[in-house]
């Protein structure tokens, strides 16, 4: 997998910015009650396409909090459009992601005290 060049990064960073600000303010009309943190933004060589990583808390069922989201694509990205256009030529697609990382540190963390646990026992 190719690294992001400087352009892309930059690009990202300030997609996650905006949408950061997005979700903080708006998105308890999309999503009642869930608190949703930007943890990544890729974006394609050609910045057409921006890969959103979400993350939620207080919620019962983040794969439907996300489905909820994806709903709203286009009022978000329309949002974002208003935020960057003096910023960027064009406004990329959204495609948002379920960023499970913290579900793996969790399980990661479940095992590590397991195996504590039984080398505290022999």
């Amino acid at each position: 997998m190719r690294s992001e060049s400087k352009r892309q990064q930059r690009f990202s960073a300030v997609i996650q910015e905006e949408l950061a600000d997005i979700f903080q303010k708006e998105a308890m009309g999309w999503v009642p009650g869930a608190f949703i943190t930007v943890t990544v933004v890729r974006s394609t060589p050609d910045l057409s396409v921006a890969r959103v990583y979400l993350s939620f808390l207080n919620i019962k069922s983040a794969e439907e909090d996300l489905e909820k989201l994806k709903k709203h694509t286009s009022e978000i990205r329309y949002k974002l459009g208003n935020r960057i256009r003096h910023v960027v030529r064009i406004v990329p697609e959204l495609e948002f992601f379920l960023d499970d990382t913290n579900v793996y540190v969790e399980k990661m963390d479940e095992i590590f005290k397991k195996i504590k646990k039984d080398d505290e026992e022999e």
